[in-house]
């Protein structure tokens, strides 16, 4: 063989390595078409998100927002003594039963539930699809809301198998580290409540779905 066709076939094998090595490193290959990820930190928890997210709102030390503008997801992360008595409550007002994961070393509870803005909640058409990823610590609780606008180009159905939990809860939750923090807000205060009269309510929710009805009559 001639060195010039050598060479050509040189270069053209060099050319095709370059480009593999960019469709791996992009996740072409394996059909991730959201290979940008931002990272975020705060004092309870760090990670990164899937696309272009930018920071919202920090004006409260234990609660961050952030949002990705272009699917219109809003990210809402925070942290309280007792994630778990939490989600007592939201599933005593309808959120169903979790799917239970593990990442890290951490145990994720992961609901899915909807809301309707406004008053009419007969209106379906701009119903927001609310991921909630809780996991409880031997100190205190981390709660990560992913809200999925109906406007959000992504589909984010409410289960584990919909393109928002794979493409981008999923990576989330795997990417997250969590830490330990001083003077965590308290659920009870966050609920206006002593911790006797929050412990109170507590009780009649457990009651109630262990059967006993009447506990919340009259």
């Amino acid at each position: 063989m001639e060195d010039k066709n050598k060479i050509i076939i040189l270069v053209a094998v060099i050319a095709v390595i370059a480009i593999a090595g960019i469709l791996f490193a992009t996740g072409m290959l394996n059909g991730n078409n959201n290979q940008m990820t931002t990272q975020f930190k705060t004092d309870f928890m760090e990670g990164s998100f899937v696309g272009n997210v930018s920071l919202e709102n920090d004006t409260q030390k234990f609660m961050h927002s952030y949002e990705d503008k272009n699917h219109h997801i809003t990210y809402n992360i925070s942290t309280v003594d007792n994630s778990s008595e939490l989600m007592e409550i939201y599933q005593f007002q309808g959120v169903p039963n979790p799917e239970e994961r593990t990442f890290n070393g951490n145990d994720w509870n992961i609901y899915f539930t909807q809301a309707i803005p406004g008053n009419d909640t007969s209106d379906t058409s701009n119903a927001m699809n609310i991921v909630i990823c809780e996991s409880q610590g031997e100190k205190q609780g981390y709660l990560i809301y992913a809200i999925f606008d109906a406007k959000s180009d992504i589909n984010s159905t409410n289960n584990i198998f919909s393109d928002g939990y794979i493409k981008y809860i999923e990576p989330l939750l795997k990417s997250i580290t969590l830490k330990e923090s001083k003077d965590v807000p308290k659920i009870n205060e966050e609920f206006g409540l002593s911790e006797d009269e929050f412990a109170q309510q507590l009780d009649m929710i457990r009651q109630y779905n262990a059967g006993n009805t009447s506990v919340l009559e009259g």
